[in-house]
């Protein structure tokens, strides 16, 4: 069994970060850093979220909630669920969590053991690993490729399960590569891993973000999952530092004493401003900026593609491309710090999200106005000579 000194020298780094610091030292000395970088949206929460939050807080509702969260939002998520992802839910099984990340923190501390391992795809985001680490599994990156969208399939599942595995961390839409998982794959996938007796995470934090027919939970497919979601993306409050679990009925007494434990609750005027993010005229405003999203996609994709930044696979989700730079260089790393430093236009290099590709890929994040991405296509244009 690994040390705790040992789980934290085998926790990976997040390049992104390091990334967003050199930016903000540029902007600090006076350039203009277009970034390309962090998956944050430029959107924040609409205004009547705001206004919630601040009868919140002179109505002093900032006391602990139960760990699970307020029941009224687990009610709200539960239908949230129904209505729009075609996945009836329970609200006893939601937990409202401090944002996805608190939610990955339960889901690995509850199903890991130490040697456990766990499958994911490479590429994939790479706080996943460190979850899996933190609680003392082991996890194994399986390289995908574009002909599977860049996604764990169930091939992969039969070809790599072996005696420790216990089960898969997969995300549909992905984070680097925005693609989803088709649901007749991602049914394949969970009967090879049912097979195996193993468990499921979903990670359906791009979940609402879908370019093309509406999505499905996996929950459509298969009731027994672990799904992780999040206030961040979708609905723009990333520092908020909310998310969900919805979780099998089985796990909510464990998970209610870990969330006790771990986090007491999550920010309680958070939660009870997110009530608003579920009345219709609030969901009105996400899908217009939804829209938004897809009109830079398809502004992005096109462009990059003519400097020469090949899109293996199209996204259909999220908000990142991830990009093919073989044209232009053979070391992801350079070309970004180069990218960064002579053309102030900020992308992640593939480094973060597994070593198979990483050497010929990007990640670029369409978080921006279609002006600054404008800016940037033209300072990339002039960086690469196109």
């Amino acid at each position: 069994m690994p040390t705790l000194a040992q789980r934290c020298d085998a926790v990976l780094p997040f390049y992104a970060v390091e990334l967003f610091k050199q930016a903000n030292a540029l902007n600090a000395q006076g350039h203009d850093v277009i970034s390309l970088g962090i998956g944050e949206p430029d959107f924040t929460a609409p205004a009547q979220v705001v206004e919630t939050l601040n009868r919140a807080s002179h109505a002093g509702l900032s006391a602990y909630t139960p760990p699970l969260g307020l029941t009224a939002l687990r009610e709200a998520v539960a239908l949230y669920y129904t209505e729009h992802f075609n996945a009836p839910v329970d609200p006893a099984r939601v937990v409202i969590t401090a944002g996805a990340s608190g939610a990955l923190l339960l889901a690995t501390m509850a199903l890991i053991n130490p040697g456990d391992e766990v499958l994911l795809p490479d590429p994939s985001y790479p706080a996943n690993q460190n979850f899996v680490i933190a609680a003392g599994g082991i996890p194994r990156l399986i390289p995908s490729t574009p002909e599977k969208r860049f996604q764990l399939s169930a091939e992969d599942v039969r070809n790599h399960w072996g005696p420790a595995t216990r089960g898969v961390l997969v995300a549909s839409p992905s984070n680097p590569t925005g693609t989803r998982i088709s649901a007749d794959e991602l049914a394949a996938l969970i009967a090879e891993v049912r097979k195996r007796n193993g468990f499921i995470i979903m990670d359906e934090i791009y979940l609402g973000l879908y370019y093309g027919d509406r999505p499905q939970s996996a929950l459509a497919l298969d009731d027994d999952i672990v799904i992780i979601n999040s206030f961040s993306k979708y609905f723009h409050m990333t520092g908020w530092r909310l998310g969900w679990m919805i979780a099998p009925a089985a796990m909510i007494p464990a998970l209610d004493k870990l969330a006790a434990n771990l986090t007491i609750c999550a920010p309680s005027l958070a939660q009870h401003a997110a009530l608003t993010c579920f009345e219709p005229d609030v969901l009105h405003i996400y899908e217009n900026r939804r829209q938004s999203f897809e009109q830079r996609l398809n502004y992005l994709l096109p462009e990059l593609e003519k400097l020469g930044l090949r899109v293996p696979v199209k996204p259909d989700g999220a908000f990142y491309i991830y990009a093919d730079i073989r044209q232009h260089s053979a070391d992801s790393d350079a070309f970004s710090q180069q990218l960064l430093h002579e053309a102030h236009v900020a992308a992640v290099p593939g480094r973060d999200f597994g070593p198979h590709h990483a050497k010929h890929m990007l990640r670029f994040s369409y978080t921006v106005g279609l002006n600054r991405l404008e800016e940037a296509v033209h300072r990339m244009a002039r960086f690469i000579g196109a």
